[in-house]
């Protein structure tokens, strides 16, 4: 005795909520990477800015002490450097800061994080920055975020 199976598939409301395909716009995109790349002058003093941000954050936690507000502080600078860096061109800020928050991610074990590793990675990307070392092809680039992600890794593990 056969059973022949029968498939029926659901209706893909979610395009109809959309307003039918979803064909992406050719000319929106071009427009949209004109701005950027008219914008692009204007990134070397955006990531300064943000680096700025991240001294102050230091700052913070050398006057105020290294609480659960200064580490948050710090943690929230570290990951709008790791969105923005690549953004400004700089994909090797985007991993350094990506590597100290993955230090910070946990609440529950940021407080056990070590000041001389997140030290390290605040002199990192400000020296990236200001010696303008965008990628990880440049050699110092490529062994200050090794060494890093290694001594977070260390931490994490232990």
């Amino acid at each position: 005795m056969s059973n022949p199976a029968h498939i029926s598939r659901p209706p893909n409301t979610l395009r109809m909520k959309v307003g039918g395909g979803f064909n992406i716009n050719a000319d929106a995109i071009a427009k949209a990477e004109e701005a950027l790349k008219a914008m692009s002058a204007q990134f070397g003093q955006w990531l300064n800015d943000e680096i700025t941000k991240l001294d102050k954050a230091q700052a913070d936690i050398r006057e105020k002490g290294y609480t659960p507000e200064t580490a948050e502080a710090l943690y929230f600078r570290a990951h709008d450097l790791k969105g923005l860096g690549s953004t400004y061109e700089y994909p090797l800020v985007t991993r350094i800061a990506g590597s100290l928050c993955r230090m910070l991610d946990d609440p529950a074990r940021r407080m056990t994080a070590p000041a001389v590793i997140l030290d390290a990675h605040v002199d990192a990307l400000r020296a990236i920055v200001r010696d303008q070392i965008k990628t990880d092809e440049n050699p110092t680039g490529r062994v200050l975020a090794e060494t890093l992600e290694a001594k977070v890794a260390e931490h994490r593990a232990g």
